[in-house]
């Protein structure tokens, strides 16, 4: 088949096109490259610190107070340089989203930040990661940490009670989580009846004075608790695990990842292993991998799917 000057030039049109729509397919994907990063300044924030006093600093140095504040000394760099990442992008979305360059240096409202004992290490990682932030689909993401996933993390709609479609970033992965210590890798949280039935009023559960015990109803793939039946003594009420734990303290009832429930006279008592709500990156899940020569950016890659790490600023 022969074809002319005319059919020739239209061919050569027609996979143009092709590449042009192929081109655009990708872009669609979400897949950018570091050349379409709208790249900015480093910006500076403000930290309101325990004391109410509000002290300004790059955000570098805030990265640096925040990574020394939520994870343990004599850690390994890239354990250090993951946690750097979240924490830069856990700023990055709340200034975007709130319109404010203001952050708390609270853990219960913030994140957890200091400027005392800021090791070499933990200002090496913050470099080697500098302007490093986690995105998807262009934005920042919910850069949800914990202390320990205790073998495998869940999903945001279990661990955090996350009202809302499912992440597509967020995932059950395993977790090499076995350099966690004891106390966390197997725990027991004693409760007095009054602090679960003041927890449970918390939640919207009036009249109830006794509770008979308490069950597992649901568990997700990790066995974690996705919701508890409370029996008592005016019937028996279901209640979400994830906001039960926080009602109870997150600090107190460790985890939702629940082995054994006892009640006994005026006692309740919890087993259960793990330290957080299981979602994104495991602390200790970092810890062993980067012993084990991963990069920063490869715990993150690991612990969170479909996303990109570009660097926001020199």
């Amino acid at each position: 088949m022969r074809f002319s000057k005319v059919n020739k030039y239209k061919f050569l049109l027609i996979i143009l096109g092709l590449i042009v729509v192929l081109t655009a397919c990708d872009a669609q994907d979400g897949e950018i490259g570091q050349e379409d990063i709208e790249k900015i300044e480093e910006p500076i924030v403000k930290v309101e610190l325990a004391d109410g006093q509000i002290e300004e600093m790059p955000i570098e140095e805030y990265v640096a107070g925040v990574v020394t504040a939520e994870m343990k000394a004599d850690w390994p760099v890239n354990a250090y340089g993951a946690q750097a990442i979240l924490a830069r992008t856990f700023a990055m979305k709340q200034f975007t989203e709130e319109g404010t360059d203001l952050i708390s240096g609270d853990h219960r409202q913030a994140q957890a930040y200091t400027s005392e004992g800021i090791t070499e290490d933990v200002r090496e990682a913050v470099e080697k990661t500098r302007g490093e932030v986690a995105i998807h689909n262009g934005q920042f993401i919910n850069s949800w940490f914990h202390s320990s996933a205790a073998g495998k993390t869940t999903t945001a709609q279990v661990g955090l009670g996350f009202d809302g479609p499912e992440p597509e970033y967020t995932a059950i992965v395993e977790s090499p989580d076995q350099n966690a210590p004891e106390d966390v890798q197997s725990w027991e949280a004693d409760f007095e009846q009054q602090e679960v039935l003041t927890a449970l009023t918390e939640l919207g559960l009036e009249g109830v004075e006794q509770i008979e015990s308490i069950e597992i109803a649901e568990k997700d793939p990790t066995e974690r608790v996705v919701d508890f039946t409370i029996n008592h003594n005016s019937g028996a009420d279901r209640v979400g695990a994830a906001e039960f734990r926080n009602a109870l303290g997150p600090d107190s009832l460790k985890s939702t990842l629940i082995t054994s429930i006892e009640a006994d006279g005026n006692q309740i008592t919890f087993a259960g292993s793990g330290w957080g709500h299981g979602v994104g990156m495991s602390q200790w899940g970092a810890h062993s991998m980067a012993e084990d020569g991963r990069s920063a950016e490869e715990i993150i890659d690991h612990y969170y799917k479909n996303i990109q790490i570009i660097e926001k600023w020199d």
